[in-house]
């Protein structure tokens, strides 16, 4: 979809407004000027800034049909020009979402939000002191975002608060997380660092050399600052594809460097593929405590794992749920997707089925995103997925199963391109829920990423500003330089936490 746009001189609209635009078309591409090139519709706005401003958005596709649509919002005094743009930003895309919404007669739920933490912004209201109904009233006006959606926004922090009553009051402390690159195969919408491990045991042995040694600094660290460690996560790729030995030694190095380790509140380890859990790494699992793992079946219809790259069968998933339940794994997550190629709501009806003979402690329901670097992505053609409205009665098929299971969200998030502009959603039986998940999707207390294509979040406990720092995505790079980033993460965190002001919980 090709949009002209008149009357906005500022190019920093251009980002924001095609993202806008993606969420009624693909790939959008949005022009600014007054010479017109060839376009499938005009938008003119006109932008009037003064005590309240006031943007009119006019669009004439190419049928030349007459579309309008107009937002306000009274002007604060004394705004920075760096406020002011925020501010006209979010009322020129308001009334552009509206005369699109008017063209297409497709609704937004989500309003214009295109980030990927809405809960974020009912959480800042809430510590800022509103009430309920302001604040809702709040998020209605100013991004337009549903009143179906706002509900789901407000139990899912109601039940964060439950869980993690403290959740305002982390950033003396520390999650941590650690990246396993390897996989057996990489699944075709993933774009996370992931590499088929068969035949590369050399990469594996010197990325995990690399691991342990930025274990050892950071916990070093840690200890000699004392600094709590609130949750750990082992993600990847597929923590379990190393070898029983590797995962013992890995805990082993875990448990040595890193402070009061007893009194980490939750330990998770995805092993996701069922086709890398055997009964020697459950072992491993047991002899260090960790009982939570995922196990992700994303699917229960065979041909549909064939498709997008999992090399496993629907009964090796169930056999694989069954061995770890047997074995004291008493915490079990399961991810599901709506919307993978040739699926549709027959399908998932299936995969609630299954799901409900074995009824894990938490489940995961993720909506189809096409991420640009993926497999699926670079060969959309060969993917046939739902459309919109089968999407969107998936996801009220998930709602109405886990509510009738006595599940309740708890975590949600949202990714570019996914598929019906809809969300990803954690649910768990109330007292299950990961805090982990919590804390990285509200962005309350610094993660720090440790291996390969790991990314670490520091928040600085004054003012809560976020610093991003990413390790290098592939085990070559990462080896090469793992002593550099340990050192980088370690100069972040010295920035941060001692500054003579805080001192620890």
């Amino acid at each position: 979809m090709r949009i002209h746009i008149k009357g906005l001189a500022d190019e920093r609209f251009q980002r924001p407004l095609e993202l806008i635009a993606n969420l009624f078309f693909e790939e959008s591409k949005v022009n600014f000027g007054e010479t017109e090139p060839e376009a499938d519709a005009r938008i003119d706005f006109e932008v009037y800034f003064e005590e309240t401003i006031l943007v009119k958005a006019v669009l004439i596709p190419q049928d030349g049909k007459i579309f309008t649509a107009e937002a306000n919002k009274k002007v604060p005094a004394g705004l920075s020009e760096k406020e002011a743009f925020k501010l006209s930003k979010t009322v020129v895309s308001r009334a552009y979402l509206q005369v699109l919404q008017n063209w297409t007669g497709i609704i937004q739920k989500w309003g214009i939000l295109t980030g990927v933490r809405p809960t974020k912004l009912l959480h800042k209201k809430l510590r800022e002191g509103a009430e309920l109904e302001t604040a809702h009233k709040e998020l209605k006006e100013q991004y337009l975002i549903s009143d179906e959606k706002i509900k789901l926004m407000q139990r899912i922090v109601d039940r964060q608060l439950a869980v993690l009553p403290d959740l305002y009051h982390l950033k003396n402390g520390v999650s941590i997380y650690i990246g396993i690159p390897f996989c057996p195969t990489k699944c075709a919408y993933c774009t996370f660092p992931a590499y088929a491990i068969n035949g590369r045991q050399g990469s594996v042995d010197s990325f995990l050399g690399g691991l342990h040694y930025e274990i050892r600094q950071i916990g070093d660290w840690l200890k000699k600052n004392n600094r709590k460690i609130t949750t750990i996560y082992y993600g990847g790729g597929t923590p379990t594809s190393i070898t029983a030995e590797e995962m013992d030694m890995l805990y082993e190095e875990v448990h040595q460097s890193f402070p009061d380790v007893e009194n980490i509140r939750e330990v998770t380890v995805e092993a996701g593929r069922p086709d890398t859990i055997t009964p020697e790494k459950l072992e491993v699992l047991k002899k260090w405590n960790i009982d939570r793992i995922s196990i992700n079946p994303q699917s229960y219809i065979q041909e549909t794992l064939k498709a997008i790259g999992r090399h496993h069968t629907v009964e090796e998933t169930i056999e694989k749920f069954h061995l770890a339940r047997g074995m004291g794994m008493n915490n079990i997550n399961m991810d599901l997707i709506i919307g993978l190629p040739g699926e549709g709501t027959k399908e998932f009806d299936h995969t609630l089925a299954e799901t409900k003979k074995l009824m894990p402690e938490s489940l995961t329901v993720h909506t189809l995103s096409f991420k640009r670097a993926s497999e699926m992505t670079r060969n959309k053609q060969k993917y046939k997925v739902a459309d919109r409205i089968e999407i969107e009665e998936m996801m009220k098929m998930a709602e109405t199963w886990t509510k009738e299971h006595d599940y309740v969200p708890y975590y949600l998030y949202r990714q570019k391109n996914i598929l019906g502009n809809l969300e990803n959603v954690g649910y768990a039986f109330p007292g299950q829920e990961s805090l982990y998940n919590i804390i990285i999707m509200e962005e309350q207390q610094t993660i720090i990423g440790l291996g390969c294509g790991a990314s670490s979040k520091f928040i600085d406990p004054e003012t809560g500003s976020i610093t991003q720092f990413s390790n290098p995505k592939d085990p070559k790079s990462y080896n090469d330089s793992f002593v550099e980033y340990a050192a980088k993460k370690i100069g972040i965190l010295d920035s941060l936490f001692n500054k003579g002001k805080n001192a620890p919980e």
